[in-house]
């Protein structure tokens, strides 16, 4: 009933809908918004949750939010490299796909929590609202996420040219393979967006739902909305798998390419190096055969 004190918060005339980030103050000339005070305050609890799981975790499986843990991150490890065709160049992006998700994960449930909505207010804005609700937010994480991809696609690949072959599907001196391997380097560009606006979306219309349906629900919200709230805590879930999941795709896709790419190339390089090999080997038996004639 803590948690569901929140669905008593919407004031008689109606819940209050905000979508953008409410300022609070100005420190340095630098404005502080609800959601940056409310993500700062999630940073601190995942980097306190997971120094308490790192002492707690045995050789056996443990039980309770400890095991949950553990094995939300052994999910995200099979998840990572098993989407790459070298596991070993998988595992060096594990820390961050691992850090990404679970970082995604804690804002999008904290929206479920009573400190959230109409419960408090400062100046007639909500004190509090969950980071992935806040565009620049999602928009900043999209960012940071494609960099490290376009970087680590380069890298991996070998350089900036055999990276941006992978958008070709065959030779661009071609004018239709041309177009469409610039189709696919805009499409490209535009996944940041995509990334940024289905997470801040999906959070904040969950936000409006609940608030919506407690109202309507009167003295009867927790049974008005009780059911979209549970629904939210799997949203909110899946939303983190998406982010995470599409982000680890952009990475492999690219890297696996590249090293497919380059095992043809040195395939092509072998089979070319044996043809000549075979003739040069021919060439001797011939003048020899030619010689006892």
């Amino acid at each position: 009933m803590i948690i569901l004190s929140r669905l008593f918060a919407a004031s008689s005339s109606g819940p209050t809908v905000f979508v953008a980030p409410s300022q609070l103050t100005r420190i340095f000339g630098w404005p502080i918004t609800n959601s940056e005070v409310y993500g700062w305050g999630i940073i601190l609890l995942i980097i306190v949750t997971f120094l308490i799981v790192a002492r707690k975790v045995k050789l056996h499986p443990a039980r309770g939010f400890v095991g949950l843990v553990e094995e939300g991150v052994n999910f995200i490890i099979r998840l990572v490299e098993s989407s790459f065709s070298n596991p070993k160049v998988g595992r060096k992006y594990v820390p961050y796909f691992v850090t990404l998700f679970f970082f995604i994960l804690f804002n999008n449930w904290s929206e479920l929590t009573p400190l959230i909505g109409d419960a408090f207010k400062g100046g007639g804005s909500p004190l509090l609202r969950p980071w992935t609700a806040d565009l620049n937010a999602t928009l900043a994480m999209g960012l940071i996420t494609m960099g490290l991809v376009y970087y680590a696609s380069v890298k991996e690949s070998g350089g900036l040219r055999i990276y941006l072959r992978h958008f070709f599907v065959g030779n661009p001196k071609n004018p239709l393979y041309l177009v469409i391997g610039m189709l696919e380097m805009l499409t490209d560009l535009t996944r940041v967006i995509s990334l940024s606006l289905r997470l801040y979306l999906n959070v904040t219309i969950g936000m409006i739902v609940i608030d919506v349906f407690a109202y309507l629900g009167h003295v009867l919200a927790p049974i008005s909305a009780l059911p979209f709230y549970l629904i939210e805590i799997f949203i909110c879930m899946l939303q983190a798998y998406i982010f995470t999941i599409l982000s680890v795709m952009y990475l492999a896709v690219a890297v696996n390419h590249a090293q497919d790419h380059n095992d043809l190339a040195h395939a092509e390089e072998d089979l070319t190096g044996q043809e000549q090999t075979g003739k040069i080997g021919a060439e001797p038996a011939g003048a020899a055969s030619s010689g006892g004639a």
